[in-house]
């Protein structure tokens, strides 16, 4: 298995460009945010539906991230568990825009993308994700650990 280490200089070598870096310090957490959207938006079981509204699909697959993350770097897991935390606050309020949350994840998930393939456009290399989809998860990782540099933390 690979370290957090090689994933992050990987994913860093095709990010160089500072517009680019730009373009996905505001895109990639949009995605993320509407991957939870789209996920909230699908229905769970009966059983479930009533527990909680915190009980779904988003933060299933969130569970699922952080338990990946986990095997890469105890460290920016806190980081990034409190991202989520953030992120699917946000999803919950988003839930009660007078519009499904489902469009207005989508709307936001393709204006965030054609952000994406614009920075990859200018920086002149194809996003990591081609070669390998685990990239789509080290992304969000990335960004934290170029966060957890700035202030002196380690991972």
């Amino acid at each position: 298995m690979r370290t957090v280490r090689d994933w992050l200089g990987e994913y860093g070598a095709s990010h160089q460009n500072p517009t680019n870096e730009l373009l996905h310090w505001i895109c990639v957490p949009l995605i993320v945010l509407t991957v939870f959207g789209l996920l909230w938006s699908v229905p769970v079981p009966l059983l479930f539906s009533g527990i909680s509204p915190w009980v779904n699909w988003a933060t299933v697959a969130a569970f699922a991230a952080l338990l990946y993350y986990l095997a890469l770097s105890p460290a920016l897991t806190v980081g990034i568990l409190i991202a989520f935390a953030v992120l699917l606050t946000i999803t919950q309020w988003l839930a009660t825009l007078p519009w499904p949350l489902w469009l207005t994840s989508i709307t936001i998930f393709v204006v965030a993308w054609i952000g994406q393939f614009i920075g990859h456009a200018i920086e002149g290399k194809r996003p990591s994700f081609f070669k390998d989809l685990q990239f789509l998860l080290i992304g969000p990782l990335w960004l934290l650990a170029a966060a957890y540099r700035k202030v002196g933390l380690s991972y």
